[in-house]
């Protein structure tokens, strides 16, 4: 256990952060897990639709730091070339 105030502060305010961390990777599974839904269903505007959305989502993540750039673009290019590959199947 800590035992300065200080470490005591930093305690808390881990506690605090990891459960918002771990709110937004909930976040970003669900978001993910919709697209594949729709691509998966087989219609292309609804799949579209939530690409949209979940980009964002994808970008407000990336931008708080909980993921690194890099990996976000990586989903992002991945989802993207799935519902392409549904336009031209």
């Amino acid at each position: 256990m800590a035992n300065t105030v200080q470490a005591r502060k930093r305690a808390r305010q881990d506690l605090v952060r990891r459960a918002r961390n771990f709110s937004y990777r909930t976040e970003f599974r669900t978001a993910i897990k919709k697209v594949l839904k729709a691509i998966a269903g087989g219609d292309k505007s609804v799949a579209q639709a939530e690409f949209i959305q979940t980009q964002s989502t994808i970008d407000k993540i990336a931008r708080k730091g909980i993921f690194h750039k890099n990996k976000a673009a990586r989903h992002k290019s991945r989802l993207s070339a799935k519902i392409k590959a549904m336009i031209t199947a």
